[in-house]
């Protein structure tokens, strides 16, 4: 059962963050931010400047009470201590920014935008060091931990991407169309009327391994090697496009939330956990072992689920509404799944222990 968060929003809560002390921010339309206490009381509330919706906010890894918000095309600095006026704004993006990430060292701060650009500011200098692109909307944006100068994109012109901030052009890139594990054309009639655009990442704490969650209801697991990437997994739980991915600080540990108002709990430790000499050759590996059932001319076939391939959710959470986005806390001593929808309120239901 959900425990709700109300009085800090007038209108639906669009993103979260938590900062490494456990404060709690949620951003939404019309410009609103709130804080929140440990208890789901408001500590705080702001109406940014223009009220352009509160599209995606992070927390200073190394200056815990330092908050950085995208709203329209503008990042605002804010310090949580005295949430009031920004401390600072940069205009760096010509489109609305969708999705923000630090790096760990808070060297450099990456803004993706609705015309596929990614902008990535050195935050000692204030001015933009690489400017990176996708072909459509770049949806999400995350660096890798331990590793500043390496990030992760992905977008609705369904490309993944791994960028160094040496280069200009991305070191390896997927079109999820294209990432089929039954070797099927990519014209399949699936992909015709539900084509995977990519909506969310999130990179595991190792920094080689990250999660994308796409329009075709699948969660793709990608093991980083070098300068590339392989898929080493994908299963679909959800019925409807995957709106958030977030791995949890535990291991491989993941959850997905998505359009048809479910969160979902998955551990795919087992399957990318160690580290595999060739995640091509393992998958080959895992079709030879598919049970009969699932096997239709030597490949999985185009019906095999998630369970199918071993792949359940450890927990369910009928949440019921849109997700818009995911995060989780330690509260009172336990860990919990803090949920945004189309709602004021935000949502907080208990995980199990890891």
């Amino acid at each position: 059962m959900a425990v709700r968060w109300t009085g800090g929003h007038s209108c639906s809560i669009l993103c979260l963050t938590v900062s490494a002390e456990g404060l709690v921010v949620s951003g939404g339309e019309r410009g609103e931010l709130a804080l929140w206490d440990g208890g789901g009381i408001p500590a705080g509330q702001l109406r940014l400047p223009e009220e352009d919706d509160v599209t995606s906010v992070v927390f200073s890894a190394r200056r815990p009470s330092t908050l950085y918000a995208s709203h329209g095309e503008t990042i605002s600095v804010l310090d949580v201590r005295s949430l009031q006026e920004p401390l600072e704004r940069f205009h760096v993006n010509e489109e609305e920014i969708n999705c923000l990430s630090l790096s760990d060292t808070d060297s450099y701060l990456a803004a993706a935008d609705d015309s596929g650009a990614i902008k990535v500011m050195d935050l000692e200098s204030k001015k933009v060091t690489r400017s990176l692109r996708h072909s459509n909307i770049c949806s999400s944006v995350a660096f890798r931990p331990q590793r500043p100068q390496s990030l992760v994109s992905c977008g609705l012109d369904m490309q993944v991407m791994l960028w160094n901030l040496q280069k200009a052009r991305p070191l390896w890139a997927t079109n999820l169309q294209e990432c089929d594990p039954e070797g099927d054309s990519p014209q399949s009639a699936g992909q015709l009327f539900n084509p995977p655009l990519a909506h969310s990442l999130s990179v595991a704490s190792c920094g080689n391994v990250f999660a994308c969650g796409a329009q075709d209801g699948k969660v793709r697991i990608f093991r980083i090697t070098g300068a590339k990437f392989e898929r080493e997994l994908e299963f679909q739980g959800h019925s409807l496009g995957v709106s958030q991915v977030l791995f949890m600080p535990e291991g491989y540990w993941l959850l997905s939330g998505g359009n048809d108002g479910k969160v979902l709990l998955w551990d795919v430790g087992s399957r990318v956990g160690k580290q595999q000499k060739s995640p091509a050759k393992s998958l080959q590996r895992r079709k030879a072992q598919a049970p009969a059932s699932s096997r239709k001319n030597g490949k999985l076939s185009k019906g095999s689920s998630g369970e199918e391939a071993g792949v359940v959710p450890k927990l369910t959470i009928e949440h019921g509404e849109k997700v818009n986005w995911l995060s989780c806390a330690d509260i009172k001593g336990s860990r919990r799944v803090l949920v945004a929808d189309q709602s004021s309120s935000v949502s907080v239901y208990p995980l199990p222990e890891l």
